[in-house]
């Protein structure tokens, strides 16, 4: 994985877009040192969504098997302060 500063990224991006989209390669884009950015492709980016629904998903499977008593709404806004 390539990484590279911010300020060299202005003149380097057009590459780094192409050897995302082509080649599959993930840049790293840092300031100070520190990552802050990333380029990947679009089929990297759908994957990482993809593995996200799939979490989401299972998150809200537990919740729906664990729930338990249900909040009238007026006092889930009085609650929340709405």
């Amino acid at each position: 994985m390539a990484r590279i500063s911010s300020s060299t990224a202005r003149s380097k991006l057009p590459d780094a877009i192409n050897r995302a989209a082509y080649a599959g390669e993930r840049t790293v884009i840092e300031r100070h040192g520190k990552a802050i950015a990333a380029i990947v492709s679009v089929a990297d980016l759908e994957l990482l969504e993809a593995i996200e629904d799939r979490a989401d998903a299972e998150a809200a499977r537990r919740a729906l098997r664990g729930a338990g008593k249900n909040i009238p709404w007026a006092k889930a806004k009085k609650a929340l302060g709405l």
